[in-house]
């Protein structure tokens, strides 16, 4: 860095800092030059007296002021008297002053040397009478005089001199008189050099002291007024005798309302809450001792704010204590980022909920040993369904807007019995510390999957989620946080398996079921690979005509192990592990080049699923599978079910309008079983709606009201000018009730069981576009597999039985020997479920009964009986 100003040795050494030390130059920045011209209104003040004194010594030397006949000597004491006024009232004019430093020096050079040669003139030639003569003797006098008026400025006194020199030569003087005044030049030529070099040293100190002191109170200044810090300053009993105007400001009191009051009045009393800052404070006050950051609270304040204060005892030179002077500085927003960042260690910053690490804290806390046990808790687990879904149609912004409002719900359900947490992602924990009954748990359970299922508004756009829930319970589930989590976790997995909108509770059973889900998921990956997978087409008839116009593809796998495994199983598992998409694929492409091959009047129905369906590379994907195979495009049907409407915005509606473009038919698949309403087929273009085959299953049964909901949706397609397929017929009085209710298409095992490629090519060689009927040729109620025990009451004896199978009308008993057929007696499932029945027959030790009413089968088996067996 540059040094802040010229040394003396280097003012000696060069002449143009010795010019500018002399005031003969205008100087650099680093020095004010108006130190030199301060002197020139004093020496014009004094000059009187040096008019004064040269006016005695012409009276002394008898020199007369006006001589008749000598006109020079007149002009001569005229231009004296011009110039020694122009000494007097020119450097007090504001011209004069308004001159650069340097110019004011040259012009009193100029001006001094007139007068020297003036006065020198008006004396006249020097004659020596002995050693010296009386007008040198005045000139010299007069010059001395002058010089001790100049002070400092001792250049002038050299310029006078000069003058006086010059006169002297122009008159001829001797040599002793020229040496004389050479010898007066070059002794104040040399002090003069030397006071202006410490004149120049003197002013650049100067000069920068001033520039420091002023630097620093703009500094201070800015400081102040940025908000950042503040100064005080009190006196020897502590009050106040200065405070900064912004810290003023901040208490809202004037700054002469704080002069002489007690510094700890503005600061608030500590306590164990808030820090002991102004005790520690208040020592060093009555202990005169110096203090560093020690942080108060504000009093006085509208809103809490704290500081830092610093402060340091002042003595006087004689160490007499005069109080104390220093700083502080505001930490309220340090404070404040602070607690935010604890906060956020705590909780999400998009729900607000308790987060992973507090979550997990908690749970540890809540199951910590008391008296050498764990304690009590119960832990839900919950995953949102059908929440990607939202991300991928309606953004993350939407997503995170549907989670804040999740979590509220959540919050409103839970209320203070519970402390709801958020895992990540679509993931939430709730943690219920202490006791809590199974039922009561299974009960809120379900409040909260009842609150989470409700719709949503998002960005004006209504959606539709829901939740599945897995709970645990320490210490019957685990007493460690990590077997509460694992456990959680795995009753949550068989709650989605189980169909998702559920809960479950932890069982044993359940590690097993994780492990076998874990495996299945690896062997349908090797499946995919090594093409274990395959279709089979099960045909779609025309009620009209009675012709196969199409089939449905239907995915298959058999596992080399454990044989056939339903499709109900293995393709939730390739939802969640993301396998649903390359299998679509090879679905579609098989089943193009597979319908390639039939007749050209019938066409083949594809599954598209809700994640294929997002992917906008579906389009693009069909238009390849078109192409390969050759197929026309109106021969290929896709089947969409109504959960890509759970998110119905420009995306869905561009979809729909790519695959119309393509050429392809859609169809509306398993209707009236979604969340959707029907405002979607105002819009959608679908081709055919197919019935759900829980409304075709029971149609024909006396008293169901299947039948009417057909009838309904059969009516409404036709108006919307769509074909209708009902799903799911497996006997032939279904059969004739579909075609009475005037659905256009059937489809059903009463056809037959699905066919492989191979073989819809042998039936279509044999058979053509004819259907075979091989149903049943009538229902009967749906019948379920079950091993349960009951208590059989006959004529008012107990018997333990075992229920085999059962229906809503009747069951298969067994564990009761020879019971004879009309028998009636009472079946007790539990202590609030009992039916009456009649023995239809009896073999051995099983029978046949027949209720006198219909049950609920549902509320018969996942009742649990308390009878021992």
């Amino acid at each position: 860095m540059a040094p802040s100003r010229i040394k003396l040795n280097d003012t000696l050494s060069r002449p143009g800092d010795l010019a500018v030390a002399l005031g003969l130059r205008e100087g650099g920045t680093e020095v004010s030059a108006f130190w030199i011209s301060g002197a020139f209104t004093p020496i014009a003040r004094l000059w009187p007296l040096i008019l004064m004194s040269k006016l005695c010594t012409m009276a002394l030397l008898h020199i007369p002021l006006f001589q008749s006949g000598r006109i020079s000597h007149a002009l001569i004491l005229t231009f004296m008297l011009l110039v020694d006024g122009l000494l007097i009232f020119g450097p007090r004019g504001n011209r004069f002053q308004d001159q650069r430093p340097h110019v004011q020096k040259w012009l009193m050079l100029f001006v001094v040397l007139l007068s020297g040669m003036s006065f020198s003139l008006l004396l006249g030639p020097a004659e020596f009478a002995g050693p010296l003569s009386m007008s040198l003797a005045a000139e010299v006098a007069v010059a001395l005089l002058a010089v001790s008026v100049f002070g400092d400025r001792r250049l002038l006194g050299v310029g006078y001199f000069l003058g006086t020199l010059l006169v002297s030569a122009i008159q001829g003087a001797g040599f002793a008189q020229i040496g004389l005044l050479l010898s007066c030049i070059a002794v104040m030529l040399i002090a003069a050099v030397r006071q202006a070099t410490a004149d120049l040293d003197r002013a650049i100190a100067l000069h920068q002291q001033d520039l420091r002191a002023r630097r620093s109170d703009r500094l201070l200044q800015e400081y102040e007024q940025s908000g950042q810090g503040w100064f005080w300053e009190t006196d020897r009993q502590g009050c106040l005798t200065y405070i900064s105007h912004t810290l003023a400001r901040t208490l809202d009191i004037p700054e002469e309302e704080l002069a002489g009051r007690p510094i700890s009045d503005i600061v608030c009393a500590g306590d164990n809450q808030h820090g002991a800052g102004e005790r520690t404070l208040g020592f060093h006050l009555s202990a005169r001792t110096g203090f560093s950051d020690i942080h108060v609270r504000a009093a006085a304040t509208q809103d809490e704010r704290w500081w830092s204060i610093s402060g340091q005892p002042v003595f006087n030179e004689y160490g007499q204590f005069h109080g104390f002077r220093g700083s502080g500085t505001d930490l309220t927003e340090m404070r404040r980022s602070q607690a935010e960042v604890k906060r956020l260690a705590q909780f999400d910053s998009l729900t607000g909920l308790a987060n992973r690490v507090q979550m997990l804290r908690s749970l540890e806390e809540a199951i910590a040993a008391s008296r050498g046990r764990p304690g009590d808790c119960a832990l839900m687990m919950l995953d949102l369904d059908r929440f990607k879904s939202v991300n991928d149609t309606l953004g993350h912004p939407a997503g995170d807007a549907l989670l804040r409002q999740v979590s509220q719900r959540l919050e409103r359900v839970v209320g203070d019995r519970g402390l709801v947490g958020r895992q990540g992602g679509d993931e939430f924990k709730i943690l219920f510390p202490g006791r809590h009954d199974r039922a009561l748990l299974a009960q809120l359970a379900q409040t909260i999957i009842n609150s989470l299922s409700q719709p949503y508004t998002v960005e004006g756009t209504a959606v539709v989620i829901g939740v599945s829930i897995g709970i645990s319970a320490c210490p019957h589930d685990g007493d460690t946080a990590d077997a509460l989590i694992r456990n959680a976790d795995l009753a949550l997995y068989a709650a989605k398996g189980d169909g998702r909108g559920i809960h479950r509770f932890y069982s044993s059973e359940m590690h097993a079921d994780a492990e076998d889900r874990r495996k299945l998921e690896e062997d349908l990956r090797h499946a995919l690979a090594c093409d274990g997978l395959h279709l089979v087409y099960q045909p779609v008839v025309s009620s009209r005509t009675e012709r196969i116009t199409g089939y449905e593809a239907l995915l298959r796998w058999n596992h080399p192990v454990r044989g056939a495994i339903s499709p109900a199983i293995f393709v939730p598992i390739a939802e969640d592990t993301g396998l649903i998409g390359p299998i679509g694929d090879w679905v579609l492409r098989t089943a193009c080049r597979d319908a390639a091959l039939w007749a050209d009047d019938i066409r083949v129905a594809v599954n598209v699923s809700p994640i294929q369906f997002a992917n906008p590379g579906l389009p693009a994907t069909v238009m390849s599978a078109l192409a390969a195979s050759q197929l026309a495009p109106e021969r290929l049907e896709l089947e969409i079910t109504e959960s890509v409407f759970l998110n119905d915005d420009d995306g869905t509606d561009s979809m729909f309008a790519r695959l119309k473009g393509i050429g392809v038919r859609l169809a509306l698949d398993d209707f009236g079983t979604g969340y959707s309403s029907l405002g979607y087929l105002k819009k959608a273009p679908f081709d055919k709606i197919k019935i759900d085959q829980s409304f075709v299953r029971g149609a024909v049964i006396n008293g169901s009201r299947n039948s009417a909901i057909i009838k309904a949706i059969v009516s409404l397609a036709e108006a919307l000018g769509m074909d209708t397929t009902a799903e799911g017929a497996e006997t032939q009085d279904e059969l004739a009730l579909i075609r009475q209710l005037g659905c256009s298409h059937i489809q059903g095992y009463v056809y037959g069981r699905p066919l492989e490629a191979g073989e819809v090519m042998q039936r279509q060689s044999s058979h053509g576009a004819v259907p075979l009927i091989e149903g049943f040729q009538s229902s009967r109620p749906e019948r379920k597999t079950m091993l349960r025990t009951v208590a059989v009451h006959h004529e008012g004896n107990a018997y333990t039985g075992r229920i085999r199978n059962i229906s809503s009308t009747g069951a298969l008993v067994e564990g009761l020997w020879h019971v004879p057929a009309g028998a009636l007696m009472a079946i007790e499932f539990n202590e609030g479920l009992s039916v009456n029945a009649v023995v239809r027959w009896s073999r051995d030790d099983r029978m046949g009964v027949e209720f006198t009413g219909s049950i609920d089968i549902a509320a018969a088996c996942s009742m649990p009986r308390s009878l021992a067996s």
